[in-house]
């Protein structure tokens, strides 16, 4: 890579982009079930408490767990999601920069074939 042509700097900053928005996704997939599982786990400890199903005590504790672990899951991931979206931010100004550096020409005596 040189100073003069960004190119290849250009096609690093495009496959960062992609592998980013490969771990965003992931994270509002991970974000999702965190919600799935608080929303479980409580619906659980509810059902525990009035007694519906005849339910336990180790379904009380589970049901806390998994209320428990899917708010600290919920925290990490919207924190990385956040991380992941500055980063992505971050990476597209950086292309746009090298994009406007690029000196380009206007071809102005080819013929027109495609019209």
């Amino acid at each position: 890579m040189t100073e003069d042509d960004p190119t290849d700097e250009i096609s690093d900053i495009e496959d960062r982009i992609e592998r980013l928005a490969e771990i965003a996704e992931r994270c509002r997939k991970y974000i999702l079930a965190s919600k799935i599982a608080i929303g479980s786990g409580a619906a659980l400890l509810l059902a525990t408490i009035l007694g519906l199903f005849g339910l336990g005590q180790t379904a009380a504790l589970g049901s806390i767990a998994l209320v428990l672990g899917g708010i600290v899951s919920l925290g990490s991931n919207i924190s990385t999601l956040r991380q992941t979206d500055d980063a992505i931010g971050a990476a597209e100004a950086r292309r746009s920069a090298l994009i406007g550096s690029i000196d380009l020409r206007v071809v102005a005596d080819t013929p027109m074939k495609l019209v």
